[in-house]
């Protein structure tokens, strides 16, 4: 691939998903408190009654899918109860968010969302909720650092090799990240703003989508978990270069940090559960309890560690505040992008 044009199939997406979006725009009214049914008063002594459905935005094998299956059988343990896990891909999220968000607002159908959850409001017009308004936090589950992989045959060792390919062939060397405006676009996004390079960002519906692209070749390089690039790594299709962190991490020792050469660069995704709003507080605090039962899980823990997530224990107030604090950052890398701003 290196010097041959990206094929016509990988070409950016646009932007705007206000066509595909259109009839979900329609069907879900803006106010977070809409006509959903019962009232909030009263409700959550009992819960759960039956199985309660988590519906993950992103396609089977990728880190949210993942990680939300580790935690299953220790939640629904909890709740004495099934915990049902459902992929509900598209549209960067927006359709799960969408079917989550008209939900009624009794706990049984959740939201499960990564980082994307703060930044996608960014860029993305015409989304069918507002997702400051039509969702509560309940619990973090996970933090984890991306990694910058490379395609087995890439002209280059190490991050500076990959930016200096990408200097010399400026917007011809692709990434692929699981969506439009997903975290992992925002980290290649900040690592061109740090620099100086461009690339051709390409967008996919999940990390597994990702990473089976760049072991087949079609993309360069991706900005994804360690768990989706997991079997790329097994089967010598791919290699990684760099993380997303600060520091590096026990999992990878020997893969540097981009903040070890960009100070300051420090982006790192986590996932949780988020519930329409208007759920009883009662109910988020029995969910969120599960959510700790499962964490506080040996087992459980050294799976999520074993793929490079570190189990987060996390009141609703401290998730919310971590949602805010991202979007914050996320504004700024939007005010210098051209392209997330859809120039």
């Amino acid at each position: 691939m290196p010097g041959s044009a990206t094929p016509p199939r990988y070409k950016r997406r646009p932007l705007v998903l206000a066509a595909a979006l259109s009839p979900l725009a329609a069907a879900v009214p803006r106010s977070p408190r809409h006509a959903r049914g019962q009232s909030a008063t009263g409700m959550g002594a009992g819960y759960p009654e039956r199985p309660v459905r988590l519906v993950v935005p992103y396609s089977a094998g990728g880190v949210g899918d993942t990680v939300a299956r580790m935690v299953q059988p220790k939640i629904g343990e909890h709740l004495g109860h099934s915990l049902v896990v459902e992929n509900r891909t598209g549209a960067s999220g927006a359709i799960a968010a969408a079917f989550v968000a008209q939900s009624p607002p009794d706990g049984y159908t959740l939201l499960l969302e990564g980082s994307t959850f703060a930044t996608l409001p960014l860029v993305q017009r015409g989304l069918p909720v507002d997702y400051e308004t039509a969702f509560v936090p309940v619990a973090q589950l996970s933090s984890l650092p991306y990694y910058l992989g490379l395609r087995a045959g890439f002209p280059a060792e190490d991050l500076a090799g990959f930016l200096a390919e990408a200097r010399s062939r400026p917007g011809q060397v692709t990434y692929g990240t699981p969506s439009v405006a997903h975290i992992g676009h925002f980290m290649g996004e900040l690592l061109q703003q740090r620099a100086g390079v461009r690339l051709e960002h390409i967008p996919y519906r999940g990390g597994a989508d990702v990473a089976r692209d760049l072991a087949a070749g079609r993309i360069d390089a991706c900005f994804i978990s360690h768990s989706s690039l997991k079997p790329v790594l097994e089967g010598s299709r791919g290699r990684l270069i760099a993380l997303t962190s600060a520091g590096r991490r026990p999992l990878t020792p020997d893969v540097p940090a981009f903040g070890e050469v960009f100070p300051g660069y420090d982006m790192v995704s986590w996932t949780g559960v988020f519930a329409p709003a208007g759920t009883p507080a009662a109910v988020l605090r029995r969910f969120a309890a599960a959510t700790h039962h499962a964490l506080a899980d040996p087992a459980t823990r050294e799976r999520l560690l074993s793929i490079g997530n570190d189990p987060v224990i996390s009141s609703p107030e401290e998730y919310a505040a971590l949602t805010r604090r991202d979007r914050d950052v996320a504004r700024g890398i939007v005010a210098a992008s051209p392209s997330l701003r859809g120039g």
